[in-house]
């Protein structure tokens, strides 16, 4: 254990402690890599301030505070408008870093990483917190990361690496609508070390970053999508994605809450920078809500992938939306499984297939009160209109609650996103993850007109609006128990889907504000049987048609 107070470092927030950092680092990882024996650096309570230029780290190094309210790094670039300076990063394009030379035996704890001070005229990838690549046995813990330009923590390849307790707030804050794709708060390459990549990620909170609170991306398509990962008991917030799958195969999300994100809670797509979705996916007891948009939304995978025993519920669209973006792979996803979870109070339909799926399972679901965004297209100004900084109000409204959850409201030229409402008052989304308005041109002046959309005619429990091949659809309950129904249907087959050669049993779908079923596309073969609402197989006389 070596005081940073005994090599140089100040802990003044005057003095720039970077130079006497990398000396004793430096220092310490030559002594590892002579005897490989790991050294430690505690650094006391203090404001250390680290300027102009990243710190590169060393295997066998660890840093130590005295709790992330007590050691604090504050990062700056005053003298290098264009430096990115991270507190501590090893690369494999700046460093070397790889297989055969990694960043080994280091631990990070108990330290605040203050990177608002960095700022820089457009985003660079580098501008991170950590941004470690090839990890080996590393441990990070009881860290509070926040207001860096790019990635909060930011590193890749990690192998038998415990990732546990950060907070990482506001990250990425130079990432603009998703034209970058980093910006995120937890952001982990992966297959650097093949297939298997051993990494737990436990009991972080991320909040208002820039894309993701968390997410797994797979850096090379040729790579093999890599197993070995868990997230356990996180909680993600406010970000662009709450969660995301981005070529990762079989991740775990268990015990997790992903609430208040703009696009979706979980997302698995081919956004990343390989363009591969996760695949063999396992998300299970979580909380996925009030999601502006989404609470999952899953595309451009091959699957299969399972979503069990989880709240999806007031999310603004859809509670499970399955979908292939443009420029990912479009096959049919097979084996997806959704099980025994609750869908309600979603804006939309519960569960909403928009792209192809062979041989999935649904089973077990508990599909109520979904289609929430019910309300008529409206408009209104004058005397009663009045704007804030995340609201509407209009006091001659009479508006159902959350009737217009999920739609966006245009107000002139600006459009912004209503997250719930009350008879005269539209809560609205921030128009990107970490501002504090809705509106990105300044708030409206009062008695502007505004105007909000129709809702959807149909807004089922589930939709199938997709080539959906030998399903298995059993033992769901769909229905709406409000006094004021908001879900149409239980069962909807739309002109654009086809069911073909199902299974489908043992469901209840009555109790819905127009009917039990619609099917603007025939099914076709199967076995369909003991359906509560559905007398007797679809295409036969009194099938609910």
């Amino acid at each position: 254990m070596h005081n940073a107070r005994d090599h140089g470092l100040t802990g003044d927030g005057r003095t720039n402690d970077q130079p006497a950092l990398q000396a004793l680092v430096d220092e310490l990882g030559a002594a590892y890599a002579a005897d490989g024996r790991p050294r430690t650096i505690f650094c006391p309570s203090g404001l250390y301030s680290i300027r102009d230029r990243g710190t590169v780290w060393r295997s066998g190094v660890s840093l130590i505070g005295a709790g992330p309210a007590a050691t604090r790094f504050a990062l700056a670039n005053p003298g290098a408008p264009a430096a990115a300076t991270p507190l501590a990063y090893f690369t494999a394009l700046q460093h070397g870093a790889g297989r055969g030379n990694p960043i080994a035996d280091c631990t990070f704890a108990q330290f605040e990483i203050d990177g608002s001070g960095v700022s820089l005229s457009q985003y660079d990838v580098l501008a991170k917190g950590l941004g470690l690549q090839y990890v080996l046995r590393g441990r990070f813990h009881d860290l509070y990361i926040h207001d860096t330009p790019a990635t909060g923590f930011g590193c890749d390849f990690l192998q038998d690496t415990f990732v546990d307790n950060l907070l990482v707030v506001h990250c990425g804050r130079l990432e603009r609508q998703g034209e970058w794709l980093g910006g995120a708060g937890l952001g982990i390459g992966t297959g650097g070390w093949g297939s298997i990549e051993r990494c737990t990620v436990s009991s972080c909170t991320t909040v208002r970053n820039g894309t993701n609170g968390i997410f797994f991306e797979l850096q090379d398509r040729r790579w093999p999508a890599t197993r070995g990962i868990r997230v356990l008991g996180c909680h993600s917030e406010g970000n662009r994605f709450g969660i995301s799958d981005w070529g990762a195969d079989g991740l775990v999300v268990s015990g997790c809450t992903m609430i208040g994100n703009h696009q979706a809670g979980y997302d698995v797509s081919a956004l990343g920078t390989s363009a591969v979705a996760g695949r063999g996916g396992i998300v299970a007891g979580c909380i996925i809500e009030d999601n502006v948009w989404d609470g999952v939304a899953i595309g451009n995978t091959p699957g299969p992938y399972t979503l069990a025993g989880n709240r999806i519920s007031r999310n603004g669209r859809y509670g499970y939306w399955q979908h292939n973006l443009a420029g990912g792979p479009q096959e049919a996803a097979g084996n997806m499984i959704i099980d025994a979870n609750e869908f309600w109070d979603n804006g939309l339909d519960g569960i909403f297939i928009d792209s192809a799926l062979a041989d999935p399972d649904i089973a077990g679901n508990r599909l109520r009160g979904n289609g929430r965004q019910c309300e008529p297209a409206t408009e209104g100004d004058g005397d009663t209109v009045s704007y804030g900084a995340r609201s509407l109000i209009d006091t001659a409204a009479d508006w159902r609650p959350n009737g217009h959850i999920g739609k966006c409201v245009t107000a002139g030229a600006q459009r912004a996103i209503v997250m719930g409402n009350s008879a005269t008052e539209l809560a609205l989304a921030p128009f990107r993850p970490g501002a504090m308005t809705a509106w990105p041109d300044g708030t409206p002046s009062p008695g502007s007109p505004y105007r909000l959309p129709e809702a959807p005619d149909v807004r089922a429990g589930l939709t199938l609006a997709a080539a959906v091949d030998s399903p298995t659809i059993r033992d769901n309950r769909v229905w709406d128990g409000q006094a004021r129904k908001t879900q149409t249907h239980g069962l909807v087959i739309a002109g654009a889907g086809t069911c073909g050669t199902a299974w489908v049993h043992d469901n209840a779908l009555t109790g819905n504000a127009v009917a039990a079923t619609r099917f603007d596309t025939e099914p076709s073969g199967g076995c369909w049987y003991h359906n509560h609402g559905l007398d007797e197989c679809p295409g036969r006389p009194g099938s609910g048609r």
